[in-house]
């Protein structure tokens, strides 16, 4: 059963610096250190890979990919990386020369697995907190999916859903109808959405595709609907997705790994 990890909106600053009171490498170092204790090789619940969904860095610095870069290299398994609105393409494929891209510099990627192709969208609009998918993005999976006719897993940072928090509902995805549009004759095979910026744990579909995302690696979006122009923040733990897919089931956990509560026999 192939499984996976979705890691998200890490917002690293430059070393050593703090964002909203955090330390997001510490958090990072955390959640690395809880999943090779959990799902390293020999575990009771491997992992094959890992996909980081955007906002890697929190201003794009080159720092903190490099940073990012030396961490990752403790993991035993590959690590797949994605664009956010905070992040600055030139400088994360200077840190990570193996990532692809495709024409116009896109993040752009897929690759096979026994659950399905994935397939990683880059959603980046420089200088603005939105999303876009321009014709070049669309065509290209517009031929992914042509090319292929199994289940898909689709990876996106923003998504294209809104989750009636106003404020960050204004920087989802702009013109999602072109990506349905794209989507559609396919729909069927789209397993899952997995998204991120959000910063929130969110669960459900979208013209009938299933669809989730996850709190990010600090700071989080509270659960304020009542917020219209601001970003109501928190400091809700943060979590990563565990994943687990085969042919007929896709199942999705999501682990606070800074939670000690005990645990004990109900």
């Amino acid at each position: 059963m192939p499984t996976f990890i979705q890691l998200s909106d890490l917002h690293l600053p430059e070393p050593g610096a703090l964002l909203y009171g955090l330390d997001p490498f510490a958090r990072l170092d955390a959640a690395i250190a809880d999943i090779l204790a959990r799902h390293g090789p020999g575990s009771a619940c491997p992992v094959d890979f890992a996909v980081l969904s955007g906002d890697l860095a929190d201003r794009g610095d080159p720092a903190a990919y490099r940073a990012l870069a030396v961490r990752l290299a403790r993991l035993p398994f590959p690590s797949h990386l994605m664009v956010g609105n905070h992040d600055d393409r030139g400088a994360l494929l200077a840190a990570f020369p193996a990532t692809k891209s495709i024409a116009g510099g896109f993040i752009q990627d897929a690759f096979q697995t026994d659950a399905g192709r994935v397939i990683l969208l880059d959603t980046l609009c420089p200088g603005a907190a939105h999303g876009e998918l321009c014709a070049g993005r669309l065509a290209w999976l517009d031929t992914e999916l042509s090319r292929s006719s199994g289940p898909v897993l689709l990876f996106m940072h923003h998504p294209p859903v809104a989750i009636g928090i106003a404020s960050i509902d204004r920087l989802r995805l702009a013109d999602a109808a072109a990506l349905l549009g794209v989507l559609g004759p396919y729909k069927a095979r789209v397993r899952h959405i997995f998204c991120g910026h959000v910063h929130r744990p969110v669960f459900g579909q979208w013209h009938g595709m299933n669809f989730s995302a996850v709190r990010g690696l600090g700071h989080q979006l509270a659960l304020d609907f009542t917020a219209t122009s601001n970003f109501p923040g928190c400091l809700e733990p943060p979590c990563y997705a565990l994943v687990r897919a085969s042919e007929a089931e896709l199942v999705v956990h999501l682990h606070d790994f800074l939670d000690r509560s005990a645990t004990f026999n109900l």
